[in-house]
């Protein structure tokens, strides 16, 4: 998090000295927390949204009257995918905590991915045996085959060093191991009886929560892809890729705290996520 647009010394009352105004930091070592919004910023906002608001009207209202001159009549144009909730339920059924038996539908093709990568992006792909079970459960056969001596180089015990775990991958006593990932939305590139491609957007965190971490939480975005084939009676992984972004402009909400973090992890739980 910059601090760069952050006034750190000011004149203080006209008597030529100085007075510092230190940042409250978090006690694990995550970053400092920013101070509310300035004035200038706020007006910057409200002005922003009152532009996008007109904006929005203006389209709204030219939107829907063609002109005297188009020869296309409005039912013939071509129709965008729908990208809001259907709020059709997407499983019944779950299997080792995990949903399954999803629609043979685009639709279900979207829940299916939506919920593949909250479980690939949870804590238990930091554990072999709990890992394992994931790929069986998630790819088809000869995927999950291939990526099963991948994955335990992957997650090797470096790696787990790395990340404040030890070999099993459990984290230290009085500390917490955060690994989530929260979808944002969904769309399909590709579509068949047979197979499908699905891009979730979504939210990872990532991060120890502890008073003597050095690794605190912190947030990313991703893109990740799934190709999913139709697979004895459910959508399947056979392959899926991951990119950086589309991240928005981080806001100015102040970092929390070690305990805080930890103790969101403990009372939230995930969802069952649908299209």
């Amino acid at each position: 998090m910059s601090h760069g647009d952050e006034q750190g010394y000011s004149d203080y009352g006209g008597t030529g000295h100085t007075r510092t105004r230190l940042p409250d930091q978090d006690p694990y070592g995550g970053a400092p927390r920013r101070p509310t919004r300035s004035p200038s910023r706020g007006l910057i906002t409200v002005v922003g949204v009152v532009v996008l608001l007109i904006a929005a009207i203006a389209f709204a209202n030219r939107g829907d009257h063609p002109s005297a001159n188009s020869s296309t009549p409005k039912g013939t144009r071509p129709q965008a995918a729908p990208t809001s909730p259907t709020g059709t339920h997407p499983v019944q059924t779950k299997t080792n905590g995990i949903p399954s038996n999803f629609a043979h539908t685009g639709q279900g093709a979207q829940s299916a991915a939506s919920n593949y990568a909250v479980a690939l992006g949870s804590t238990a792909m930091f554990k072999k045996d709990s890992r394992d079970t994931l790929l069986q459960l998630l790819y088809v056969p000869d995927a999950a085959a291939r990526l099963q001596g991948e994955m335990n180089q992957a997650y090797s015990a470096d790696f787990l060093s790395k990340m404040g775990l030890d070999a099993a991958g459990d984290a230290p006593k009085g500390s917490t191991f955060v690994s989530r990932v929260s979808p944002v939305g969904t769309t399909v590139q590709q579509y068949s009886d047979s197979d499908a491609k699905v891009a979730v957007w979504c939210v990872g965190l990532i991060g120890m929560a502890g008073n003597s971490s050095t690794d605190p939480v912190t947030s990313s975005w991703k893109t990740w892809t799934f190709d999913l084939r139709w697979s004895d009676g459910d959508w399947k992984i056979a392959g899926d890729n991951q990119k950086d972004g589309p991240s928005p402009v981080p806001g100015d909400d102040p970092a929390a705290t070690s305990d805080e973090i930890s103790k969101a992890i403990e009372e939230y739980g995930g969802f069952t996520y649908a299209r």
